[in-house]
């Protein structure tokens, strides 16, 4: 699991309450996290791998803002309308064949939070994205690129550009061969005759994805202002989220994200609207194994960053756009169970034993099965 090292002070500014070591430890543990060490300076932590947007200080610092009661509910984002558009073409199907885009302007940048958009980064590529197998991402200079933005895939003998970090020119091929990313990730495009690439309308090679950023590019330095984001990998959903945890963190220390169009996708991104779930009262009880009333349930849920309103006998939950984990009506479950604390939950005396046996329907599968 990875851990993230943040700056206590800002951390604890972020939540807006001032906690001693012994209710941040506590907290933290509630929520979800092993806390490895709580010093003067710094707060590491170890993020399950089920909340990858608590890989950042801003999204750990949302999580915790919340559970501690400071702003509970929906945080609400959103994206303004945009003329950019990126382009994504056919040829690029059969290699990486999707691509989710967001602009955002207005970020005043300094060492500290150049450290913490490439960290998000990385922490991203290694868990959520599987290593940058199922999710890459890209963030770039605005000033140093024009619209609109083509996601293709040529011929690996036909790329050559800087790569990041490099002072020369080099092949694909030398790239994947020679400098330390592209040896790291070159097995991601093993066997394959084309690359994809991202190319600017004045035919600059952007990068080369899930590799390398060019130089010329794809460099964040302390006067950037505006920055360009894109993930790419294989599954649309994986990468609108992805997408979405790094603009809300961007969004968090002050930037102002505008929507990308994707041309012959006939989408826009980032979706930052909230996801509306069922949940059932009675299965949610069933699962944890006690009665709530209506009111613990909406606190239970608002705390995790969730809003709530009542429906019939359900609820209607609005899960906010950064959280990739909440898949199915018991991921809210267990973020009742967190948010009313584990710790509270009373034992029940153990059920007498009782003899195990096949179930009727299973044996009714099994002949099914053996018929067929």
């Amino acid at each position: 699991m990875p851990k993230i090292v943040i700056d206590k002070e800002k951390l604890l500014g972020i939540i807006g309450k001032n906690l001693s070591d012994e209710e941040l430890r506590n907290n933290l543990s509630y929520l979800g996290t092993d806390v490895e060490s709580i010093t003067k300076e710094n707060v590491e932590v170890e993020i399950f791998p089920n909340r990858p947007d608590m890989l950042s200080e801003q999204g750990l610092g949302r999580a915790l803002r919340s559970f501690t009661g400071k702003e509970k509910g929906l945080k609400k984002y959103s994206a303004k309308k945009s003329s950019y558009r990126v382009i994504i073409d056919n040829s690029v199907k059969k290699v990486r064949p999707h691509t989710a885009c967001a602009v955002v302007k207005g970020l005043k940048l300094d060492e500290k939070k150049i450290e913490s958009i490439i960290e998000i980064q990385e922490k991203l590529h290694l868990t959520y994205g599987r290593n940058r197998k199922k999710c890459a991402i890209g963030i770039y200079p605005l000033e140093n690129i024009s619209f609109p933005i083509t996601y293709k895939a040529i011929l690996k003998e036909k790329i050559k550009f800087v790569p990041l970090d490099s002072n020369k020119e080099m092949t694909a091929k030398q790239i994947l061969e020679i400098h330390d990313k592209g040896k790291e990730y070159a097995h991601l495009l093993k066997g394959e005759k084309y690359y994809p690439l991202f190319v600017d309308s004045k035919n600059k090679i952007m990068s080369m994805p899930p590799i390398i950023n060019s130089e010329e590019t794809g460099k964040i330095k302390y006067n950037t202002k505006d920055v360009f984001v894109e993930c790419s990998g294989h599954d649309f959903r994986v990468l609108s989220k992805a997408l979405n945890m790094v603009v809300t963190a961007l969004a968090d220390i002050g930037g102002i994200v505008y929507e990308v169009e994707l041309v012959n996708e006939k989408k826009r991104t980032p979706e930052l609207e909230p996801e509306e779930r069922i949940l059932r009262k009675q299965y949610c009880e069933s699962i944890i194994g006690r009665k709530f009333s209506d009111k613990e349930i909406v606190v239970c849920l608002e705390k995790m960053g969730c809003s709530v309103r009542k429906k019939d006998y359900d609820f209607v939950v609005r899960v906010p756009c950064y959280r990739a984990d909440i898949i199915h009506e018991v991921d809210l479950v267990e973020d009742i169970a967190i948010g009313f604390g584990y710790n509270n939950l009373v034992e029940d005396d153990l059920r007498p034993e009782t003899p195990g046996k096949e179930c009727f329907g299973e044996k009714i599968k099994d002949k099914i099965r053996d018929l067929l």
